[in-house]
């Protein structure tokens, strides 16, 4: 029996799930060399992880080296704020992606890390769920896409965005911008520093300080989720504007907004407030030198800080107040207790009947009437008959 590789990978859609918060996952079918075809769920991010391993692994193949010498397919950095207008835009990408990938040379495209990534997990049998919260919604591929994944490929088109005021940079690494410039974003951080490229100048840009060209919001940010995600304080931050918070390296909050200028909106206890996202880490989330390099750098700047900030659009991007983030917070954290408590007054009405179903007296067998003379005489034995007379 051979060694296990992947025949082909079909990319059919994308899911939009909503537990534990809204996100998407697409959906590829692996056609195994024993015949089997699996289907798997992947999250971009997770597939950009995977593409980085390999590129490290092949290091010649991916160009590192010497760019003549690249095979390994290009795919695009991950925006940490996927919305669904871009999680559509890419799937030619990654349908043409994954093509490339399976018809590269034996050693990259059948070796471990390709076979491993592609297998089947318990989470793709069993997307983890909650009844109360909405099904998953599918976008398949139309069918002529699928037929030929040129048709729906094209060269990755980067955002526009524009400065809406002057930024000094203050570190090497930052680009310095003058209001009105306009930039392509290259990669969006949930931090809220992005990757942005000017003319030919590139370097980090707080997104703060810059606005999309076709309205005043962002098509990507999400919508709050006042059931929380629960995430560690990596680093102590004091606030300094009235509507943030002060927290203390350890606290466990959850995080109810989360926003692209990288300042988050969070829970504790009944509070809420701001607070910088990269001083948060998911709880149970493994710790990386990446993360902990990025901590050392300061918070952006928080678009209410900016000044003389000039925007193109005549309204205002739509923000939602802390009072709003409050009183709806406390409405969630309340109906949450009250199904919990329902659910405990149950149980203890299901305990006490079983309790007193346990307690009652048992009622015991009734006696029988003692049988009359006549009755023995005529129906009894011989010897019990000598007994009464």
């Amino acid at each position: 029996m051979g060694d296990t590789f992947i025949r082909h990978i079909e990319l059919l859609g994308y899911e939009k799930r909503f537990f534990p918060s809204q996100h998407y996952v697409y959906m590829f079918l692996v056609k195994w060399n024993d015949l089997s075809e699996k289907l798997v769920y992947r999250r971009f991010t997770e597939i950009y992880e995977f593409h980085k391993a390999l590129k490290e692994m092949f290091p010649i193949e991916s160009g590192d080296i010497n760019m003549e010498n690249r095979i390994i397919p290009h795919l695009p950095a991950p925006k940490w704020f996927d919305g669904q207008r871009s999680t559509e835009n890419r799937q030619g990408t990654l349908a043409e992606y994954c093509y490339t990938l399976i018809n590269l040379p034996h050693k990259i495209s059948r070796c471990l890390h390709v076979v491993n990534f592609f297998k089947v997990r318990p989470d793709d049998m069993n997307p983890a769920t909650d009844s109360q919260i909405k099904t998953p919604e599918v976008f398949l591929l139309p069918k002529d896409a699928k037929k030929n994944s040129t048709d729906i490929t094209g060269p990755i088109v980067l955002q526009t965005y524009r400065a809406i005021a002057d930024y000094e940079k203050s570190s090497t690494s930052e680009m310095p911008l003058k209001a009105g410039d306009m930039v392509d974003v290259v990669e969006k951080g949930e931090s809220g520093w992005w990757f942005c490229q000017l003319k030919n100048k590139r370097g980090w840009v707080p997104a703060a300080y810059l606005e999309p060209m076709d309205g005043p919001d962002e098509s990507e940010e999400q919508e709050p989720n006042y059931a929380g995600e629960q995430y560690v304080v990596q680093k102590s931050y004091t606030a300094v504007e009235e509507d943030e918070l002060t927290l203390r390296e350890g606290d466990t909050i959850e995080v109810i907004h989360k926003l692209l200028d990288g300042w988050w909106v969070v829970r504790k206890d009944e509070t809420t407030g701001y607070y910088p996202s990269m001083y948060l880490q998911k709880a149970g989330e493994a710790n990386t030198s990446m993360k902990s390099e990025l901590r050392n750098r300061s918070a952006p700047p928080r678009r209410s800080t900016i000044r003389n900030a000039k925007s193109i659009h005549k309204h205002g991007r739509k923000q939602i107040s802390q009072e709003t983030y409050r009183r709806n917070s406390k409405k969630y954290m309340q109906s949450r207790r009250n199904r919990k408590e329902n659910f405990q007054n149950k149980a203890n009405v299901i305990i006490e009947k079983n309790e007193r179903e346990e307690n009652k007296p048992k009622a015991q067998p009734a006696v029988p009437p003692r049988p009359s003379k006549d009755l023995i005489l005529n129906r009894c034995t011989e010897s019990t008959r000598r007994k009464i007379l």
